[in-house]
């Protein structure tokens, strides 16, 4: 309860909640003292895979026996998710205390919601001067209140595609503008590029950053992975290959990003070896990416049938998604909940041979697309129903043995579910 009233306080410092500018939360890093001047930081942008390519590292790091701490957004379950310090999230009475020493700091100025719990966790993560800070880049990154570090140890830019373009000029939406937006300011260091979902989007990423004095390395070029006959994960790179298990994780893509994670981490100069990556990837923990629900008030409702959420909200998040599913011999069920800024008839062009579609509301979230109007959206699906909650919607699916149910279409959906599974 402490903590959410400062959160409320801290939401009515600007009527925006997003507000792409720099100088605010430069002002407030000032008046903290610059804490992050004084971290060694890992920054992940792009627009899919940041949150799992930073998960593959923290567990790696760990079995490294190395320190870490990680700000990332937005949170699943509770907001202590994005403040995690020496390998632990803050508990509720850390983070309060932490909360209201920076809003005493800020005195009231003007700052976005996201913009003061940056400051919050470089504040913080400057009392740890030897842990190594992972960090998610919020929206693009150019304006990002990331993007105040004056250096950082690398650079990883995961799969980048269309979204948010609601942020950028209305005559200037386009792919080659995001990507000027995540790469045109990355620091002089090392850049780690991950795959990319087409050659122009590869392409176009060298060339924003060609002028980058960092280190390069690219996934095809400098480092790879394959799958074995035996669902062996075979990993590639100027150090030479290693023979790893298969991460505890679903979906190829997936391999995308913790190969990505690995490279980053063998070409920094960490005490990280093979036995620690053998280790880290079966361990990995990505909540609400692709996550199969082994128990809970939901599973319940589908018994022994698979019960998988995943937060893809893209046209690109979709893509993989069904990439995965068309690896399962079974009927797929899929519930969806989307926000209303998204490409709704895009996103669901991607799904393949589904046995039923049903949409949802976003319970709580003023910023969702209502259910009924992303059915219209999806009228082109034949078999597309709308429930008014997911109970609702799971009781209604005609599941048969095997069969797998997939609830999808935003990260706010999967927390709302997760919270009341």
């Amino acid at each position: 309860m402490k903590l959410q009233k400062i959160i409320n306080r801290f939401q009515k410092l600007h009527k925006r909640e997003i507000d792409l500018k720099l100088d605010r939360i430069k002002s407030l890093c000032q008046r903290l003292g610059n804490p992050q001047d004084k971290i060694k930081a890992i920054t992940v942008v792009g627009t899919n895979g940041k949150f799992s390519t930073i998960a593959g590292m923290f567990s790696i790091l760990k079995e490294s026996n190395i320190n870490c701490n990680v700000f990332s957004s937005p949170h699943i379950l509770k907001i202590n998710e994005r403040f995690i310090f020496n390998n632990e999230e803050l508990k509720d009475d850390e983070l309060a205390e932490l909360f209201e020493e920076v809003e005493k700091i800020n005195d009231n100025q003007t700052i976005t919601l996201f913009e003061i719990l940056a400051a919050c966790f470089f504040y913080k993560a400057a009392q740890y001067p030897d842990n190594i800070n992972l960090i998610e880049a919020g929206l693009f990154h150019r304006f990002d209140a990331s993007n105040v570090l004056k250096e950082n140890l690398a650079s990883v830019c995961c799969a980048i595609s269309r979204d948010h373009e609601d942020w950028l000029p209305e005559n200037d939406r386009t792919v080659e503008r995001i990507i000027f937006e995540k790469t045109s300011s990355l620091l002089n260091s090392n850049i780690i590029v991950a795959k990319q979902r087409d050659k122009k989007t590869m392409e176009c990423i060298k060339k924003t950053i060609s002028n980058n004095q960092s280190n390069k390395y690219y996934f095809g070029k400098d480092f790879s992975y394959s799958i074995g006959k035996n669902n062996s994960f075979y990993y590639k790179d100027k150090f030479g290959e290693l023979d790893l298990p298969m991460p505890n994780v679903l979906g190829e893509y997936q391999l995308e990003n913790i190969s990505t994670a690995i490279a980053t981490l063998r070409n920094l100069n960490l005490v990280v070896n093979d036995d620690h990556i053998k280790r880290g990837i079966t361990k990995i923990k990505n909540i609400a990416r692709l996550q199969e629900i082994s128990s809970g008030r939901l599973k319940n409702l589908v018994k022994n049938n698979k019960l998988i959420i995943d937060g893809s909200h893209n046209e690109h998040g979709a893509q993989v998604l069904n990439q995965y599913l068309q690896t399962l011999g079974c009927n797929k069920h899929i519930i969806c909940g989307m926000m209303c800024n998204k490409n709704h008839k895009k996103y669901i062009s991607y799904f393949k041979d589904i046995s039923s579609m049903t949409v949802i509301d976003i319970p709580g979230n003023p910023n969702a697309i209502k259910g009924k109007d992303l059915k219209e959206k999806f009228k082109d699906i034949s078999n597309v129903t709308y429930k008014e909650n997911i109970e609702t919607a799971i009781k209604s699916l005609p599941i048969k043995k095997n069969d797998i149910v997939v609830i999808t279409g935003s990260l706010y959906l999967a927390s709302e579910m997760l919270k009341l599974n």
